[in-house]
């Protein structure tokens, strides 16, 4: 197995990581680049003829529902949770002295 990731590859990616990693942790981590690289170049070896690509497993759809205009504000549904109310208005301890 050639070297695929660069003594400098490993800095430049711990200089964007924000990461201070010490001579075996640089080490650990261009074993595990080069494994996963690896990897990627057994998956492309695979024959996706025919393959429709896809970017999710499951089909993505709009899950938002639809705006309505209304009249209410909500406000009635919303205090209707609030343990202590005064009026129109959650009504909390007083915290400052």
């Amino acid at each position: 197995m050639a070297n695929k990731i660069s003594d400098e590859t490993i800095e430049y990616v711990g200089i964007l990581a924000k990461l201070e990693l010490s001579a075996e942790e640089k080490e650990n981590a261009k074993a595990d680049m080069e494994k996963m690289l690896d990897y990627i170049d057994t998956l492309n070896e695979l024959d996706t003829e025919g393959v429709t690509p896809m970017s999710h497993v499951f089909p993505v759809n709009n899950v938002f529902r639809e705006d309505t205009v209304s009249q209410k504000d909500g406000s009635e549904e919303t205090l209707a949770n609030a343990p202590l109310r005064k009026g129109l208005c959650f009504k909390v301890p007083k915290t400052i002295g």
